[in-house]
């Protein structure tokens, strides 16, 4: 039996709503974000689980914390799955920032993993950093499937560094709205995507909800 990882981007925040930059900073879920993170545990929690692993911030530990009650599994936090810091760009629209930063913009844009957030973090240092956990979760279950819950530019990321594709292209190359979960099987050729931003989980109302 192979190892699968489920990559759970967490439910809807105020700042996922209204499509402003949210890294280091923490919203806790809206009241559809919770809905979301029980309708995740719903639907998946008669599937088989060895561990549930997130990100620490409190967003994504509640959208875990359903499952694992549901489970009664320990959550395990790493810092490694925390999302991208958008630095001064933190809570604000994009428009904003394509206004008051718009050089730095342009050049993230065209190239976000050489090029960071004004005062922020590449994609490849979050590359190196969420791989980590990722090696680590490896080591530690040969098989069995694997939650983990952590963010959208976080787990984009991830899913481009396991399928080879480049890391610099994370925004344009692979969806993950809110509520979403992409599937990953390690087997004998390696890396086996099964699914990408599935939110069949989700009722009609939450996946038509704005933002992003």
């Amino acid at each position: 039996m192979a190892i699968s990882l489920y990559f759970l981007r967490h439910g809807q925040t105020e700042c996922s709503r209204n499509n402003a930059f949210c890294g280091a900073i923490d919203p806790s879920l809206t009241p559809e974000g919770l809905e979301m993170a029980q309708a995740f545990a719903a639907a998946y929690r008669h599937s088989s689980w060895e561990a549930v692993v997130s990100s620490p911030m409190q967003r994504t530990i509640a959208t875990a914390k359903p499952l694992c009650e549901a489970l009664g599994i320990d959550l395990q936090l790493r810092d490694g799955l925390k999302e991208i810091n958008f630095g001064k760009w933190e809570g604000l629209s994009v428009d904003a920032v394509a206004r008051d930063y718009h050089d730095d913009y342009i050049r993230w844009s065209a190239d976000p993993a050489w090029y960071p957030p004004t005062g922020g973090e590449l994609a490849v240092a979050i590359a190196s950093r969420a791989m980590q956990v990722i090696e680590e979760i490896k080591n530690s279950y040969k098989s069995g499937n694997i939650l983990i819950v952590s963010h959208k530019a976080t787990i984009r990321i991830m899913l481009c560094s396991l399928l080879g594709i480049d890391v610099g292209r994370f925004r344009y190359r692979l969806g993950c709205p809110v509520g979403s979960v992409s599937i990953v099987e390690f087997g004998t050729h390696g890396p086996l995507l099964h699914a990408l931003a599935d939110r069949t989980h989700l009722n009609e109302h939450l996946r038509s909800l704005p933002g992003t």
